[in-house]
């Protein structure tokens, strides 16, 4: 008699092989970080060697990596700008005093005026110009009270402010205007003899030729505070 044939097991599904896992964020970056720091140690090996094999070479070589670091870091912050300032300030003293000459005479007051109006002690700054102007053209009251006096004059650069102007200024500044300081200020420049009788005055007036203007217009002290 035949033996009874065996029931076959269902065969059981098999399972899906695990992925690898993969190395998570803070893994890899504390890897990076392992990786980073063996790398500067290494640099750091090879830089004590090299300072030991070629002391003179490492030197120079060290100066010029600082010295180009030093570069970036003033290019990227900004702060190369502020040490090339100087020619830039040439340059704009050019370009301010090229742009006075070419305004008209009432034009010149005004932009003095308005000018004058930057400065934080300023209260008021009048325009006073005209044909009787007795050697005023800008009235400038001061926030402590003081009272300046401005005379304007738009010249071109061979055309010199002359004594004769400081004369008239000085004789009507206290006396008919009523202020406590009188300015000159032109596009050109003083003539010797004008600088000459303003130095032999009680209380000299305040010049301001072309340069001291630009240097006033790129945010110098104003001339009532020097």
């Amino acid at each position: 008699m035949a033996a009874p044939a065996r029931r076959r097991r269902p065969a059981r599904p098999r399972r899906p092989a695990r992925k690898p896992r993969r190395p998570t964020v803070r893994r890899r970056a504390r890897q990076a970080a392992t990786n980073r720091l063996l790398a500067a140690a290494f640099a750091l090996a090879l830089a004590i060697a090299a300072f030991r094999e070629y002391p003179v070479t490492s030197s120079l070589l060290t100066a010029l990596v600082l010295a180009a670091v030093a570069v970036y870091f003033l290019v990227s912050t900004g702060h190369l700008r502020l040490l090339t300032r100087p020619a830039t300030s040439r340059a704009d003293f050019t370009h301010a005093i090229a742009a006075y000459q070419h305004l008209t005479g009432p034009q010149f007051e005004h932009a003095i005026a308005d000018l004058a109006r930057r400065d934080p002690t300023v209260r008021t700054a009048t325009v006073s110009g005209g044909s009787n102007d007795r050697a005023l053209d800008v009235l400038v009251q001061l926030t402590d009270g003081r009272r300046i006096a401005i005379q304007c004059k738009r010249h071109a650069p061979k055309n010199r402010v002359g004594a004769p102007v400081i004369y008239a200024v000085n004789g009507t500044y206290r006396a008919y205007h009523r202020c406590d300081q009188a300015v000159i200020v032109t596009t050109s420049s003083f003539t010797p003899d004008a600088q000459r009788a303003n130095a032999e005055l009680d209380d000299p007036l305040r010049l301001i030729d072309g340069r001291a203007l630009a240097r006033r217009v790129s945010g110098g002290r104003p001339p009532w505070g020097a």
